[in-house]
């Protein structure tokens, strides 16, 4: 579900050429149409424009959280092809800056996040609860959502959290082979927990 890029302010000129209503719809619609959580789009920038007759450019940028501007064009002998390609483009771009952010925060074999304290929580800690705390409460699904359990370092799941607006990152630990669960604390730090 695309959360992040939600309705970005969109601005389409059209030159050498009148304007018709579905070229901006269709132009606005593929922008809105872009499924990828990062960058984030703030505001796109989409210039049409008719070379000689035949040759249609379409040329967009988009102007993304972080400071991050993105430009691509296409020119071919239809203005929806053009809008097409310029967006397969963009897509490509945004995903290396993804890659590049990932890769950047990648562990090295000798380096680790000095600040995230590991700790396992053992079984018999359950038993120092108080009566009164273990009282039995009827369980119930606030929400149901499947989804496929990625092998990540812990360094790229905080990654992970940082990209997205789901309040933890469930992940197969690649270092140590176990379930754990990334969460972020109300003082911005981070929260880790293995499950098995």
């Amino acid at each position: 579900m695309q959360i992040r890029n939600a309705n970005p302010n969109i601005n389409v000129t059209v030159r050498h050429e009148e304007i018709t209503e579905s070229l901006r719809e269709y132009a606005e619609k593929k922008i809105q149409g872009i499924h990828l959580d990062y960058p984030k789009i703030m505001d796109a920038k989409v210039i049409l424009d008719v070379e000689s007759g035949q040759r249609h450019k379409a040329e967009m940028v988009l102007f993304c959280a972080n400071h991050i501007v993105i430009d691509a064009s296409s020119t071919t002998e239809d203005m929806y092809k053009s809008i097409d390609f310029t967006i397969d483009k963009i897509c490509r771009r945004m995903r290396k800056h993804k890659t590049r952010l990932l890769k950047r925060h990648r562990p090295k074999p000798d380096d680790t996040i000095k600040h995230l304290d590991e700790s396992n929580f053992r079984a018999d800690y359950l038993d120092t609860l108080p009566e009164d705390v273990t009282e039995d409460v009827a369980p119930f699904f606030v929400h149901k959502e499947a989804f496929r359990l990625r092998r990540l370092f812990k360094e790229e799941a905080i990654v992970d959290l940082d990209l997205t607006e789901r309040p933890f990152v469930v992940f197969k630990n690649a270092r140590r082979d176990v379930i754990s669960i990334v969460w972020r604390k109300p003082d911005g730090e981070y929260g880790m927990v293995d499950v098995g």
